[in-house]
């Protein structure tokens, strides 16, 4: 059988891999109750549509991954980034390919740049909003 994430949508649910959303679903309600403080940081001003009237969602189960940030009406994800992803950009690389694929754009910043330029952070995001 392929791989998940080659699989139309339709054929997802027919070849029985409907657990794999619903795995996504439940890790993404983990890292809600868990998400770092440079999260925390970009939520408060993203919600409550603060940053251009746009509605985004937080911690957003996309088929089989979870992603940081999520405005739907922009098609686009926000991924802040820790430490760690500097161990994981092949599989980083192979994420974002699979979202792009989808038609989503991408953007990414370190948790250093949202706690410590803030104000950059969501200008770009002001930017891609407008």
């Amino acid at each position: 059988m392929a791989a998940y994430a080659e699989l139309p949508l339709p054929l997802r649910e027919r070849a029985g891999v409907r657990g794999m959303a619903d795995h996504a679903s439940g890790r993404a309600r983990a890292l809600r109750r868990t998400q770092t403080t440079a999260e925390s940081v970009l939520w408060r001003h993203l919600r409550n549509r603060q940053l251009n009237g746009r509605k985004w969602r937080r911690q957003q189960p996309i088929d089989q991954y979870v992603v940081d940030f999520f405005c739907a009406e922009l098609r686009l994800v926000v991924e802040v980034d820790g430490d760690v992803h500097a161990f994981t950009e092949r599989r980083d690389a192979a994420r974002e390919a699979y979202l792009t694929g989808q038609g989503l754009r991408v953007v990414r910043f370190t948790n250093e740049d949202v706690l410590k330029n803030l104000d950059g952070v969501l200008t770009r995001l002001w930017e891609l909003s407008g």
